[in-house]
């Protein structure tokens, strides 16, 4: 029988359930099987032949993918790259929902890039460090541009190349682990030395594939600047800021401190509760599963309304998109903007 999951993987896993309070889909079910433990009793079941791959598709979708219950696992079971394996296995031909086809075109080719870039006052083309590079991100360059144009501005010692390819993260998520590992070294290759990125599931996955010692998350970077920044006003008052932790990069590669430490400088940080819990979006999981999705984010958006805060910063853009969305539909008015617009902000 050949291997349809890393076994060593798989053999870590004890059963001790201590992923269990740390798992969205199972705080919102109560099902072993909706749980990081439950899944990879199915994946051994899968990888033994007493379980039909089949059966775990369902399960396979449900999974936000957050990796919340990595930092928590005494054993260090790598569970999302099991999860990635699975969905490799099962998210192919007619069960490879047509949003991730559509999405997997779109980034998949150079023009798909340019059309993404191409009414988006992003960051503009330069060279600088040749060793430096700052990463535009695919949907982030079309929805966010403001983003990019910030870190640019903050650090002109970085170079940025608008003809760069996608990291394929979306794409080692979402079915095709292989393709999105060769599409990440591509980038590694197209962008030589150090990357910094604004979007932490980019950052999570870039690093996974080229080294953690080449990719850098906004927030890194800027905690080892020298600069000055003042507080940022709001109507006469220094801002109240809460953040909204990016899983990936909390969960994938433990940033934390960094956006917290640059936000007490901004302003008065107040942390959320559960900020380090998912929001919801979770990459291409708030379109394919979207009453799940707004089942996550519900309570968050209580604790954001009852904490009257001015920002919420966010360091992934699905974040950004997940929470002004819905902090929208319940009618909160704080604002949800990406941290290196808010350090721009602040910046003397």
């Amino acid at each position: 029988m050949s291997e349809k999951f890393s076994q060593d993987k798989l053999d870590r896993c004890i059963s001790c359930g201590y992923c269990l309070p740390a798992c969205p889909t199972y705080q919102l079910t109560g099902a072993e099987e909706s749980s990081p433990r439950g899944r990879i009793t199915l994946m051994r079941a899968v990888q033994s032949g007493k379980l039909e791959p089949e059966n775990l598709l369902a399960e396979s979708g449900f999974c936000l993918g957050c990796r919340a219950c990595e930092p928590v696992c005494p054993a260090g079971v790598e569970y999302g790259v099991l999860l990635e394996e699975a969905r490799e296995i099962l998210w192919q031909g007619k069960n490879r929902p047509l949003i991730i086809r559509g999405l997997f075109l779109i980034v998949g080719n150079k023009l798909g890039m340019k059309l993404l870039g191409l009414l988006s006052p992003m960051a503009k083309e330069r060279k600088s460090n040749p060793e430096l590079h700052l990463m535009l991100g695919c949907f982030e360059r079309r929805l966010y541009p403001d983003v990019s144009k910030a870190a640019a501005k903050l650090a002109p010692e970085v170079s940025v190349c608008k003809e760069q390819g996608c990291c394929g993260a979306l794409h080692a998520h979402n079915g095709e682990l292989e393709k999105g590992k060769e599409m990440a070294r591509q980038l590694g290759e197209q962008l030589p030395g150090t990357i910094i990125t604004t979007a932490g599931g980019c950052a999570a996955h870039l690093s996974s594939v080229i080294g953690r010692d080449r990719v850098k998350e906004f927030s890194e970077y800027w905690s080892t600047k020298e600069s000055s920044v003042s507080k940022v006003q709001n109507n006469g008052h220094t801002i109240r800021v809460g953040l909204q932790d990016s899983c990936h990069l909390r969960n994938g590669m433990g940033v934390t401190q960094e956006p917290r430490e640059i936000l007490k400088q901004l302003g008065d940080y107040v942390e959320i509760p559960n900020a380090g819990g998912c929001c919801g979006a979770a990459g291409s999981y708030s379109l394919l599963q979207k009453p799940n999705s707004r089942k996550v984010v519900s309570q968050k958006v209580k604790d954001i309304a009852a904490l009257n805060l001015d920002y919420v910063a966010t360091v992934n853009p699905g974040c950004t998109r997940q929470l002004v969305t819905e902090l929208r539909r319940a009618k909160v008015k704080t604002k949800v903007i990406h941290l290196a617009e808010l350090v721009a902000m602040g910046i003397k």
